[in-house]
């Protein structure tokens, strides 16, 4: 069975990214050579966070995820974000990045691939999600950059 995965906007932004050469381009061969192997997953808050985007590329960041299953906002998912910021392991000012956590973990996702290293991948935020999931019985999953599942030969 393949692993899960759920990309958050950022990774669909270093797609079109000319600024950080070494991401695109690493993105790309992710998304292109590998991203088949895992049963992936966006969500309605990566759609929305594409189309708040500025042209020239809101349409091709669109049509990136439009193949991709689609994760629900549920009440649960609300829930548990707001536990996340009542808590403190996120500012209420990105709650967005606690939503991408908590759809992930909700729907028991393996991996959430971010390129978000101040609010989402990095050890000491991790290290805080896992125990609140752990404690309010809901999954962990593993947030990690695209990097870190490429295959190398």
């Amino acid at each position: 069975m393949k692993k899960s995965l759920y990309l958050e906007t950022s990774v669909v932004g270093a797609y079109l990214d000319n600024g950080e050469t070494f991401r695109r381009d690493l993105t790309i061969r992710w998304w292109e050579h590998e991203l088949s192997e895992y049963r992936a997953y966006s969500s309605i808050l990566v759609q929305r966070e594409l189309e708040s985007l500025s042209e020239p590329h809101r349409q091709s960041y669109l049509n990136l995820v439009k193949p991709l299953e689609t994760l629900e906002l549920s009440e649960e998912v609300a829930i548990l974000a707001e536990g996340y910021i009542s808590r403190g392991i996120f500012h209420r000012k990105y709650i967005g990045d606690a939503v991408h956590v908590a759809i992930a973990s909700f729907h028991k996702v393996d991996y959430l691939v971010t390129w978000n290293f101040g609010h989402l991948a990095n050890v000491r935020k991790q290290a805080r999600v896992r125990l609140f999931n752990t404690a309010a019985g809901f999954f962990v999953p593993m947030i990690v950059t695209p990097e870190f599942l490429v295959h190398t030969v």
